[in-house]
């Protein structure tokens, strides 16, 4: 697959993956965290803030790796 069309692909995907994750990490905190405290709420917000790069660095990785020779 050409690098250009890998890059067009991977943005899309990193846009949806993007508001997908917020969505979804919204979703559970509003649910979970009404009545905890601000710690927890803090550490909660702090480790989703973080976990949503996983992916994306492999996404990104899959992105600027050049075509494979046949």
């Amino acid at each position: 697959m050409p690098v250009r069309l890998k890059k067009l692909i991977g943005t899309f995907l990193l846009v949806v993956l993007i508001a997908v994750y917020a969505l979804l990490a919204t979703i559970i905190a509003v649910a979970h965290l009404g009545q905890s405290s601000v710690w927890v709420q803090l550490a909660y917000f702090f480790f989703t803030g973080f976990l949503w790069i996983l992916p994306a660095m492999y996404l990104l990785w899959w992105m600027v790796q050049p075509p494979k020779t046949r």
